[in-house]
């Protein structure tokens, strides 16, 4: 309903400067006098005007010069005051030009900026670039060609790297942000302006850092919903600790978390910013890759081979074509051609070979997307001309349903080619390893999609935990000034979530020890119990397939004299005994936990044993989980390779190793607490998985402002879940929600009347396109919610059976303001279910949602001639007041 609350600051109507005296640019500082070479030479149809910090008169001499935007680029002990004045005279955001300016002053700029209500970008920024709308206001060099593109950037210098490398490539941008390491205006605010911004059609960042990583995620996936994200991070180096007291933390460094952080958020990740526009210009064109299988066409074998070899190294796979389609293609190649995994077309390939190859791999339904390379040949070859052949890709490629892209490699010869190729859109690069770089980008980007459209419960369908014992246990231990579990209770905490473990006991002397093993069976596993020894092996602390009374007995003494002469001063509890696992053919697993700042819980799988640092592999997610998630991080692991038939061995039972990660998951999300965890080994083979040695490490969780807090990524809220009773008998749920309800909202809308599906959506279609479904359905519940009333009609069959089928009857919905203080509200009820109280309840739902959140004020637009819909909101003390904008609507607001 409203514009946008970055909207003055990046399209400003009006502008105020404060940089000294414009028309004597030689005294001016480097900055500055950038800024007002480019600001005033570029064609800006805004009006743009001078103020000085040293003017004199009152505040209503200068109301005339009220503007949307103030740019600051003075000496640092007069930015704040220019601040105050622009604030004072109301200006809705600022912009401040700095360099090195102190962390303290900083601060105080942001609170003055705070003060007045002022958008504030800076200080320690170059500016911002808005090619479209002729407006420079930056010191980060000459204007940008306008295009499609959007940057943002964390670092000036990089950002001036990028914008010169742009210009000599011909690369356009929509919008072009320098943030600096100080700007109030942050990532997550201008990630939100762009994903609403219709000149931006895919968006480009380059970031250092983050300081909140549940805004940060959740803008990141609002965005990446709507259009492609490229992401290049520095600093990927490791940032394991030393003082790990888990292998979790030792072996996961901060990089691999924030990996882990972009796959889910459903974006690309590049590691060289000519790579950033490779990736976005590959995802801005018309068509998706659906997995990863590349078919390679070429003329010669060695960059086939290049390119197959690169295309195998980075995760993806080579396509072969299916029998008959390779049938079918042969007789229209030259007969060198061969037609084995990589097409290789042969040294006399012409511009026929080379459309007929691509055809008949846009045609295999094996082939999720095309290379096409061409090599320079002599001219006595006769189909060598690379113009030719390169419209010939062109044209193939045409009506093709996947991804093409294309390498002409040389220099001088391929270049009327390859300028043919880049005036298409054909993504076009220099060297086969670039080409398949571009198609692993866009098939990544696709896998991670599917990881943005996974809204897992915080709790799994299983078995009902035991949340509460669990948390008696963990306060328990803190009580006692601990923060290791010992291995007792760590299984314990295990057990209470249905993970399976070992059943295990500790034994204080030899005697005890030898009854336990009696008890329990042989053979029998002992190993020593301590709060001080993280790693049990290192010090000789585990004996395994133990099989006599006897050997229990001498086992137990040798093991705590050699402890105690390896860690003379760990406090030993004494020896735990438990039964061998009983898998002599399972696979040794790994499944930990540990705790990112700023990310927060992240969720680890790999190879287990006692070299787990050694192997270093891991794969990892951030929680929550669902069985999709959790088979795809089971998939990432290098050890994924030995669970299915492996050496003899039949495979393992996935599912039951799915459902210790989803159980993880929930322990997780219900236990602030942890801090780090491992599970290793976890035993797997095809009658289910089990739990040997378990390791927890605890902390204070904190307060606890809201649900979830530990969280990035916020779990589907099934807390909110209610059922109400209908007028006349029967009840019907409101819950929020779901991706699976995309079907029973297109059959709602479907059911409702012309009118009110004009009164809904100002509209006469007929039902909701496949992106709006999407996005009504997958929505981001930190700052939208979406509340169904879900009705279960139970028909008797003629066996005397029942059906139940379920449908929406209705849908309340709000999303949060940019101001993020109010919200805008939207309702809708089945007209067979009118006059049930459904919408005062609905509405009355989603406000109490809406006030949890800490949001003051709902808000909503109706049609003037909406009579019951006004009825209600007058009902429910809503104040209903003509829209300035538009006469045909009223706008409804009440106080939360």
């Amino acid at each position: 309903m409203d514009q946008h609350f970055l909207t003055p600051l990046f399209s400003p109507r009006s502008i105020i400067v404060f940089a000294g005296n414009p028309e004597d640019l030689d005294s001016q500082a480097p900055m500055a006098r950038a800024l007002l070479t480019e600001l005033t030479h570029n064609g800006f149809s805004g009006q743009i005007s001078f103020l000085d910090i040293e003017m004199t008169g009152t505040l209503s001499d200068l109301a005339h010069t009220r503007a949307d935007l103030a740019v600051i680029a003075l000496p640092h002990e007069q930015i704040e005051a220019a601040l105050e004045i622009a604030g004072r005279i109301r200006c809705r955001a600022a912009l401040v030009l700095s360099a090195n300016l102190p962390g303290p002053a900083c601060a105080n700029l942001h609170a003055v900026a705070k003060r007045h209500g002022v958008h504030l970008l800076g200080p320690n920024s170059l500016g911002f670039q808005r090619p479209l709308l002729k407006l420079n206001a930056s010191a980060a060099g000459p204007m940008a060609a306008p295009g499609p593109l959007a940057l943002v950037s964390q670092s000036g210098a990089l950002t001036s790297s990028i914008l010169d490398w742009a210009r000599r490539n011909g690369v356009g941008f929509s919008t072009v942000v320098s943030l600096g390491a100080n700007t109030a205006v942050d990532l997550a605010q201008v990630l939100d302006f762009l994903a609403t911004d219709g000149a931006t059609h895919s968006i480009l960042v380059y970031m250092e850092g983050i300081t909140h990583a549940r805004r940060f995620m959740s803008a990141l996936r609002a965005a990446a919903s709507v259009k492609p994200v490229v992401v290049m991070k520095a600093g990927r180096m490791p940032a394991g600790t030393t003082a790990a007291l888990t292998h979790s933390a030792a072996i996961v460094g901060a990089d691999d978390v924030f990996e882990a952080a972009l796959r889910r958020a459903g974006v690309v990740r590049v590691r060289a910013f000519t790579q950033l526009f490779s990736a976005a210009r590959c995802l801005a064109s018309r068509y998706r890759p659906v997995g990863k299988r590349l078919a390679i066409v070429t003329n010669g074998g060695g960059p086939g081979v290049l390119a197959a070899d690169w295309t195998n190294d980075i995760g993806l796979e080579v396509a072969r074509l299916d029998p008959q389609n390779r049938n079918a293609l042969a007789p229209l190649l030259s007969p060198s051609a061969s037609l084995n995994q990589v097409l290789d077309l042969g040294e006399d390939a012409t511009e026929a070979h080379y459309k007929a190859a691509v055809e008949a791999c846009g045609k295999d339904s094996g082939v999720d997307g095309v290379l096409a390379i061409y090599a320079p040949k002599p001219a006595c070859y006769p189909g060598a001309d690379p113009v030719v052949i390169a419209q010939a890709v062109i044209d193939g490629s045409a009506r093709l349903g996947k991804p093409v892209v294309a390498c002409w490699m040389g220099d001088d010869s391929v270049r009327p080619a390859r300028e043919l190729l880049n005036a298409k859109p054909l993504p076009s690069f220099r060297t086969p390893e670039a080409a398949v770089d571009a198609f692993g980008n866009i098939a990544s980007f696709y896998q991670n999609q599917q990881l943005l459209t996974q809204t897992p419960p915080p709790l799994s369908t299983l078995a009902t935990p035991d949340t509460e014992g669990a948390r008696l246990l963990i306060e328990g231990v803190l009580a006692e000034r601990r923060r290791v579990l010992t291995e007792m209770e760590s299984k314990a905490l295990l057990a209470a979530f249905h993970i399976p473990v070992t059943r295990t006991m500790l034994a204080r002397t030899a005697n005890e020890a030898m009854l336990i093993a009696s008890q329990l069976g042989y053979p029998v596993a002992l190993k020593i119990d301590s709060p001080d020894i993280s790693h049990k092996s290192d010090v000789q602390g585990v004996a395994l397939g133990v099989m006599t009374a006897t050997q229990v007995r001498d086992t137990f003494n040798d093991m705590l004299a050699r402890v105690a002469k390896a860690k003379p001063g760990a406090r030993i509890n004494g020896v735990t005994i438990q039964p061998m696992s009983g898998k002599p053919r399972g696979r040794e697993l790994y499944i930990g936990l540990t705790t990112d700042d700023p990310f927060g819980p992240v969720i680890t799988f790999g190879a287990g044993g006692t070299m787990i640092e050694l192997i270093n592999d891991q794969a990892m997610e951030l929680p929550p989980l669902n069985q999709f998630l959790a088979r795809r991080l089971i998939e990432r692991a290098r050890v994924a390779e030995t669970l299915g038939h492996w050496r003899g061995a039949p495979p393992v039972n996935i599912e039951s190793l799915e459902q210790v990660l989803l159980r993880l998951s929930e322990m997780v999300c219900a236990l602030p607490q942890l801090q780090e965890m491992d599970i290793n080994p976890i035993i797997v083979d095809e009658d289910g998985a089990v739990a040997v040695d378990a390791r927890v490490v605890i902390e204070h969780a904190g307060p606890q402002n809201q649900a979830f807090h530990h969280l990035a990524i916020l779990p589907y809220p099934a807390g909110l879940e209610r059922e109400w009773p209908m007028k006349g008998g029967g009840l019907y749920t409101i819950r929020p929600i779901q991706p699976d309800d995309a079907e029973m909202l297109q059959a709602l809308v479907k059911s409702l009347s012309p009118e009110s599906r004009y009164f809904r959506f100002v509209s006469s279609m007929q039902e909701l396109p496949a992106k709006m479904l999407a996005r009504y359905t997958l929505i981001d519940y930190d700052r939208e919610m979406a509340l169904v009333a879900v009705h279960t009609d139970r028909v008797l069959q003629d066996d005397g059976s029942f059906v139940e089928t379920e449908q929406i009857i209705g849908v309340s919905r709000y999303i949060t303001n940019p101001d993020q203080t109010s919200c805008e509200f939207s309702l809708v009820v089945s007209d067979g279910y009118a006059g049930q109280g459904l919408g005062s309840r609905l509405m009355l739902s989603i406000m109490d949602v809406a006030r949890t959140k800490g949001l003051a004020e709902i808000e909503g637009l109706v049609l003037a001639n909406n009579d019951g819909m006004l009825r209600l909101m007058r009902s429910l003390g809503f104040q209903i007041k003509p829209f300035a904008e538009d006469a045909d609507f009223k706008l409804c607001t009440k106080t939360l």
